[in-house]
């Protein structure tokens, strides 16, 4: 049987390996086709990119944004604002990955593959 401090470790050290799972942390995808023939158009489009960078995308081509999210639970508010953000007009395609999926793709310039993109580290409080 555990007790005290032994049962304070376990708890800890099970919760610390849940936070760090390659399968719980998640990233978003969000890739979008949008119309640009007219002025208007393109107004929407750029205010989409911009609503996107304000809340943490990162852009990874032109039409491609992604993000980083510590949790499923994190990932969950993030589509529900890229949601809310939505255009009138044009494709938007929203996705999640785990972390693991996300490492095991291969990047390519050309015929030479390039190193993935940073990912910098995100703090967790409390």
């Amino acid at each position: 049987m555990l007790y005290g401090r032994e049962t304070n470790d376990l708890i800890s050290s099970t919760m610390s390996q849940n936070r760090l799972n390659a399968y719980r942390v998640m990233w978003i995808l969000v890739l979008f086709d949008l119309p640009t023939e007219t002025k208007a158009e393109r107004k929407a489009a750029g205010l989409f990119r911009k609503r996107l960078i304000d809340d943490g995308f990162s852009m990874f081509q032109f039409s491609i944004y992604l993000r980083h999210c510590p949790s499923r639970e994190n990932a969950k508010v993030h589509v529900k604002r890229v949601k809310g953000m939505l255009p009138k007009y044009g494709k938007v395609c929203i996705f999640e990955i785990t972390d693991k999926q996300f490492g095991m793709m291969e990047i390519y310039h050309g015929r030479k593959e390039i190193d993935k993109p940073q990912v910098s580290q995100q703090l967790e409080l409390f």
